[in-house]
């Protein structure tokens, strides 16, 4: 059965029931959040499923396959979470055209006069039109490559039909695409946290408040809304809004809840725990990871563990308990041990060894033992791409290590790197991070190099001492 099939009639049956052309949209449409943070995002496979969920009635993907002139299948990849951002900027342009998407929105050209598109109206996957571009590129005719190299790949190949995406797919869809824009941006980037709720409204809330879903949909729906609550509440803490993103991650955690869903409860109360740590709020601090290594537990998944772990670690050290410390530390180690890479579910693809050892030295720092801080804060900058933000808040914290123990040439070094990262990303987090690092270069504030660094501070709104 075809994946998005909604009609009892044939293909060639359902193309004459539904019309063959878009039709014009109002600006309030433009507006909704999923279509203004597909397009930011460059990926019209994103856009395409906004698109279809905010279109009204609601818009099947063998339909908007006919006013594309693509096949339900071609649509079907296109939108798959995962899926690569379209790239041939031919057919981009017909896209936008065929579905009136407004100029300003887009990150290319439109022509005036419509072009043909160079291909054939026959189905042809993406992987054969990277292919052809890369042959395109390189200058090399197709017919000097080996015969071998030209046959369809595994991924190509047409097998059975899968079934229709669920709301909670769309969703979890969407909230990838907030997360990674979250990640490398930050929350201030074009209003994220805005953008974010208005889907929420607009389009989650109305499919929580539907009915006639099994228990399992029902669960799944539930666990996808927390993911994107959560993904909001980190977006509205990177801003500065603290009491937003206590709000959304409170109701990420009744909604993990709801679902049945331990392992994101426990990360919900890992994010709690991570706030009040900033915040200095110890005592919050501790209790919220004692809970969430108490629903971690229950989950089995060691990464979520070793996390829960190291964040009570945390706490402990801001209140200056080194024995409850050092205890939890041991604890997230022996968990990290046993964490096997890529083995848990998507929302938690951020933890590596990486991510534990920002942890790791933060809790140092804050036990005042800068030198086994140093240690880890060097290890966390070895992280994957696509963390832009990530990496700017652990350069600082390396800054501000080398601060603590006096090695000011570096530790103005990483800051003026850390500085040059803050241009491209939107957080108030960040500022604070920055903030912190002028804070300890304070007792060097009459040497040359922690001038230079305050007046570069100084030039991107960054508070530094008197």
């Amino acid at each position: 059965m075809a994946r998005d099939r909604v009609s009892d009639h044939c293909g060639p049956c359902t193309r004459r029931l539904i019309s063959h052309e878009a039709q014009p949209q109002t600006d309030a449409f433009w507006e909704a959040g999923s279509i203004r943070i597909a397009l930011q995002a460059r990926h019209f496979g994103s856009f395409f499923a906004a698109y279809r969920q905010e279109h009204r009635p609601r818009v099947s993907q063998a339909t908007l396959g006919v006013w594309l002139d693509l096949t339900q299948a071609q649509v079907s990849r296109l939108e798959a979470p995962g899926a690569r951002p379209p790239a041939d900027l031919h057919k981009l342009e017909r896209w936008a055209r065929a579905l009136h998407v407004p100029r300003s929105m887009l990150w290319f050209s439109v022509s005036d006069t419509p072009e043909e598109s160079a291909e054939p109206a026959g189905e042809v996957s993406l992987d054969d039109v990277q292919r052809r571009q890369f042959f395109k590129t390189a200058g090399v005719g197709v017919t000097a490559i080996g015969a071998s190299l030209l046959g369809s790949t595994p991924g190509a190949a047409s097998g059975p039909a899968k079934p229709r995406s669920t709301d909670a797919e769309i969703v979890r869809h969407m909230t990838e695409t907030f997360r990674q824009l979250d990640n490398r941006f930050g929350g201030g980037h074009s209003r994220g946290t805005t953008s974010i709720t208005s889907y929420l409204t607009s389009s989650v809330t109305p499919m929580l408040n539907g009915t006639g879903r099994t228990v399992t949909a029902r669960n799944e729906l539930l666990a996808a809304a927390a993911e994107l609550h959560q993904v909001a509440g980190w977006s509205a803490y990177d801003v500065g809004n603290a009491a937003e993103g206590q709000r959304h991650l409170r109701e990420a955690l009744k909604l993990s809840q709801d679902a049945g869903d331990d392992a994101l409860a426990a990360e919900m109360l890992a994010a709690m725990s991570h706030h009040a740590a900033f915040n200095r709020s110890r005592d919050t601090a501790v209790d919220m990871a004692l809970a969430a290594r108490r629903t971690a537990k229950r989950s089995g998944l060691v990464a979520l563990q070793a996390e829960a772990a190291v964040l009570e670690a945390h706490g402990q050290a801001l209140k200056g308990n080194t024995a409850a410390c050092f205890a939890a530390l041991g604890e997230a180690e022996r968990a990290f041990e046993r964490f096997v890479p890529g083995s848990g579910p998507t929302w938690l693809s951020y933890f590596d060894s990486a991510y534990l050892s920002a942890k790791f030295a933060h809790t140092f720092r804050d036990l005042g033992q800068p030198a086994k801080a140093e240690q880890f804060a060097r290890r966390s900058l070895s992280m994957s791409d696509g963390y832009d933000r990530g990496r700017l808040f652990n350069t600082a914290l390396l800054s501000s290590i080398l601060a603590d123990q006096g090695h000011v040439d570096e530790a103005c070094a990483e800051a003026a790197k850390a500085l040059r990262m803050s241009e491209n990303v939107r957080s108030i987090r960040g500022g604070a991070y920055l903030a912190d690092v002028g804070r300890r270069l304070a007792p060097y504030r009459t040497d040359h190099r922690v001038r230079s660094v305050y007046a570069q501070m100084s030039a991107v709104g960054v508070p530094t001492p008197a």
